[in-house]
């Protein structure tokens, strides 16, 4: 098959991981969690004792961290110096602080160039999730989706993840889904934006096998237009 790069983007809580790391293993493409990236170097700040609520601070440690993200879709990985933090970067603590750090110009270099960089070394193509990478990681991927869902039923889905890790409820997962896509859109530097040639996928109700052959639709539809 012709290498496809392609760029799935939206808030927390539509599907991107599971859509993403479903359609790269269907597909036979490298995967890459550019999220998990950001709450590793976010893990290695708060680790490190950088001052978070501090913009200067965080950007005169942006480039220390080496951060290494395996592209397997079926079991991605995510190394910070050789430390495994596919756990910690999960925890509440860095997903509270994990929209300031992202936010600072040179955090988002440091990773946008890492994201490039694995995106380009994938022979075989890459499906990349996120928030940025169809208007600025990877502007001219092959394909861009936008992925969407109500508040509602996003936060169904975030609770359901932390179950059994993090004491949670509806009201409040809602609420902090609703603060970080105010964050996230709000930023100066790549905010969270649909691209203009996205093709957007509301998955309110939508089953997860439903958005994966969606996509894979898509995908294959791009493949015979060339």
């Amino acid at each position: 098959m012709e290498s496809v790069i392609v760029a799935i983007d939206g808030p927390s809580g539509t599907g991107k991981s599971s859509t993403s790391k479903a359609v790269a293993a269907k597909l036979g493409l490298s995967y890459l969690d550019t999220g998990a990236q950001y709450r590793a170097i976010t893990w290695w700040m708060l680790r490190n004792g950088v001052d978070v609520a501090d913009p200067a601070a965080i950007a005169a440690a942006a480039g220390k961290p080496g951060i290494v993200s395996g592209t397997d879709p079926a079991a991605p990985t995510i190394t910070v110096d050789g430390t495994d933090v596919a756990a910690p970067i999960r925890t509440q603590e860095v997903t509270s602080k994990v929209s300031a750090v992202s936010a600072v110009p040179e955090v988002r270099h440091v990773i946008t160039e890492l994201q490039r960089s694995i995106a380009r070394a994938a022979r075989e193509g890459i499906v990349v999730e996120g928030r940025d990478i169809g208007t600025t990681v990877l502007p001219d991927a092959d394909l861009k989706v936008f992925l969407t869902a109500s508040p509602e039923a996003r936060a169904a889905r975030r609770s359901g993840e932390l179950k059994g890790k993090e004491a949670s409820d509806l009201a409040a997962t809602r609420q902090a889904l609703v603060a970080r896509d105010a964050a996230d859109s709000g930023r100066k530097t790549s905010p969270l934006a649909k691209a203009g040639d996205a093709v957007e996928v509301d998955t309110t109700d939508l089953s997860l096998q439903q958005v994966v052959e969606c996509v894979v639709t898509l995908v294959e539809e791009k493949r015979a237009g060339r």
